[in-house]
């Protein structure tokens, strides 16, 4: 079975990637972006060409040489990268496993397929099954996003005997506002040490009473300290302090919702390095 060199918990920035004015991925940058992270966030662990990171929108080539950099310059500065290689095509996910265990990657994430979608649990395990064995020597994460996929196949039952399938199965990036389905999946899986990381940020208090173990998440790249404060607050049991946290960090991202993305919210490199 595969073992990280420790548990994959605490904060995980999604990171961002990073652009040029004409479209092209600017790999300049990303050095920076790392040192930002650990120095000033205090965010030691990325998922790279996730959601945040608009993974499903580069091509296979980039998404390469996106988890090439991010491995390259956070060696020895990072804990942990895991790469999402989740893809339409089960071969380019395949690809991007193998691809991510070749440049020593820390793990891999998968999302549901979600064009000609998964029927049932059985049928999204052999499809996760077939890319997590193209990369036998890394941890694998299941990634539940459904308000993106439209694959409303429950966590709790997914990982419902996952192990038994997929034997190199670590985890799971809960990205989902259903907490009955998250505590479930803690409450039935105890046993299993598995890492239980919550995806919605502005709820993130209510995972980690619900068991969380980390988070995985966009804010963390620019609100990643105030979260630790709230993440240190809770493991000391002072739960008004953290309550006050998690409120700010909700009336920052409630601000931001508010906004008109477009004409008044930009989420560049720049931008993001320099708050």
């Amino acid at each position: 079975m595969a073992s990280p060199k420790k548990k994959l918990q605490g904060l995980v920035a999604a990171t961002i990637t990073p652009m040029t004015e004409h479209g092209e991925i600017n790999f300049s940058v990303i050095g920076q972006y790392v040192d930002y992270l650990v120095e000033e966030q205090g965010v030691k662990n990325i998922f790279v060409n996730g959601t945040t990171g608009e993974g499903l929108s580069l091509s296979v080539s980039e998404r390469r040489q996106v988890a090439e950099e991010w491995v390259a310059k956070g060696r020895n500065k990072l804990d942990q990268v895991v790469i999402h290689v989740g893809a339409l095509s089960l071969k380019d996910s395949q690809e991007l496993a193998r691809h991510a265990a070749e440049i020593g990657a820390d793990g891999i994430a998968v999302i549901a397929p979600f064009f000609l979608k998964p029927r049932n649990k059985d049928i999204l395990i052999n499809f996760l099954k077939e890319v997590a064995t193209a990369a036998p020597a890394l941890p694998f994460y299941y990634y539940h996003i459904p308000a993106l996929t439209g694959v409303k196949i429950r966590a709790e039952e997914l990982l419902d005997g996952i192990q038994d399938k997929i034997p190199t199965f670590q985890g799971l990036k809960f990205s989902d506002t259903d907490l009955l389905d998250f505590g479930q999946c803690v409450d039935q899986n105890r046993q299993q040490q598995f890492a239980f990381l919550f995806g919605v940020d502005e709820q993130l208090l209510s995972a980690l009473v619900m068991g969380a173990t980390g988070a995985v998440g966009s804010t963390y790249n620019y609100m990643g300290k105030k979260t630790n404060q709230m993440l240190e607050a809770f493991e000391r049991k002072d739960f008004s302090s953290a309550l006050n946290h998690q409120f700010c960090i909700q009336r920052f991202i409630n601000f931001v919702l508010k906004l008109d993305l477009d004409n008044c919210f930009c989420w560049t490199p720049d931008y993001v390095l320099h708050l």
